[in-house]
């Protein structure tokens, strides 16, 4: 059946006596370890795993202890560098197995379960499946909120309100975490152009025991859907499964996502030929995801490569100059928002670019925790006054668009 992972007999087995009181020491001495290194959760696992080890299979289990003490290092080593008792952990998980005879290959030991949630005397079950009121049960004040979104050519808001203009195509990440996976796609405006919209939004409300079944959310220009993909408009049939809800605001325009039981809002928004997202999450909620999935732009906004300066739009001063005062009848204030409604009416000549500014402001207006927080201003990122060249074409494009908008 192939190799055995262990080759001492039972009998023979190294002691972790001496290892396990350097390992404390260690844990006392580094309580000052950098939050980003996780060596202090491997070392608790470690102790945990071994600390009862009996019987005849207590070589085996060991060694599949010290396989995953080493699985859970090297997972940790690109933010522990320098650390010393994250070294420390390294040099005694190498000198153990040698001792122990194991190899490096083998299965581990299994996760620890998770202990259960208290079961507070007076706190109805179904209020687990409320996040505000669950939160405030357990620390006594509300819970704090953050905001994203994604709209026009892609424009990205970050949770920490970071701006930035990207070239993305294809799909990319928005949120990866513990409860929510949001995936945008983006393709060119039009075949050839440098300009891309997002064409496709999927959104995985993932498996939440006490409240809802998995639900996917999944929206196209021209398919903006008031439900869920198995046809259901809530979080199925358990008991929590109304505190995840659909409904429809504006048909084919605007659909509103609540998740009650992780304090979280969704608005998706079509406006001509592009989609936009905008989300409420709770801080908690936010924040639940690991290193592996360190990639997502509602966290670390565009990568660095993928960024493009607003002020590229500049390059027709007429053209700009007319998307200014299209722009200005429905953003009077010249921040982000109005800065990526400018370039996006001039690089793609589309003036329902407007509306998906507008409305990703309006949808900040509601989801920012904080007013004075709205807008936001960055220098010599817009573009600068021109004289017009063809000021009288693009707002009678805008007139005719309107017109058929309104019929």
């Amino acid at each position: 059946m192939g190799k055995a992972a262990c080759r001492k007999s039972p009998g023979q087995l190294e002691s972790p006596g001496f290892f396990l009181p350097a390992l404390f020491l260690l844990l006392f001495f580094c309580r000052h370890v950098s939050s980003q290194c996780k060596i202090l959760r491997c070392n608790s696992e470690y102790v945990a795993a071994t600390l009862n080890l009996r019987g005849s299979g207590r070589t085996a289990a060991y060694c599949n202890a010290l396989r995953s003490y080493s699985h859970c290092t090297r997972k940790t080593a690109r933010t522990c560098r320098g650390d010393l008792a994250f070294h420390s952990a390294v040099h005694g998980i190498e000198d153990l197995m040698i001792q122990n005879n194991c190899s490096k290959e083998g299965p581990t030991s299994p996760p620890r379960p998770r202990p259960p949630a208290p079961n507070h005397q007076g706190f109805e079950s179904l209020d687990i499946c409320d996040y505000e009121k669950s939160f405030l049960y357990k620390h006594g004040q509300p819970p704090s909120y953050q905001h994203c979104a994604a709209f026009g050519d892609p424009h990205i808001r970050t949770f920490h309100d970071d701006f930035h203009t990207c070239r993305v195509e294809g799909s990319w990440p928005l949120l990866d975490n513990d409860y929510l996976f949001v995936q945008a796609t983006s393709a060119p405006v039009a075949k050839g152009s440098n300009a891309t919209v997002t064409s496709k939004l999927t959104i995985i409300f993932k498996n939440m025991k006490e409240c809802i079944d998995q639900k996917v959310y999944q929206a196209e220009i021209g398919n903006l859907p008031a439900a869920f993909e198995d046809g259901s408009v809530n979080g199925g049939e358990r008991p929590g499964g109304s505190s995840l809800a659909i409904r429809e605001l504006s048909p084919g325009r605007h659909v509103e996502i609540r998740a009650q039981y992780i304090g979280t809002t969704i608005a998706v928004r079509q406006a001509g030929r592009q989609l936009s997202f905008s989300i409420r999450a709770a801080e908690e909620v936010a924040r639940a995801f690991t290193e592996e999935q360190d990639l997502q732009l509602c966290v670390g906004g565009c990568p660095r490569s993928q960024r493009i300066s607003r002020s590229e739009c500049c390059r027709g001063r007429g053209a700009a100059e007319a998307a200014r005062a299209l722009c200005k009848e429905m953003l009077p204030v010249e921040d982000v928002y109005f800065q990526s409604c400018v370039f996006d009416v001039v690089t793609s000549g589309d003036a329902n670019f407007t509306m998906a500014a507008h409305g990703a402001l309006e949808d900040a207006r509601v989801f920012l925790p904080d007013a004075e927080k709205l807008h936001i201003f960055q220098a010599g990122a817009g573009c600068p006054h021109a004289s017009p060249s063809f000021l009288l074409l693009l707002l009678l494009a805008a007139s005719l668009w309107a017109l058929q908008s309104h019929f």
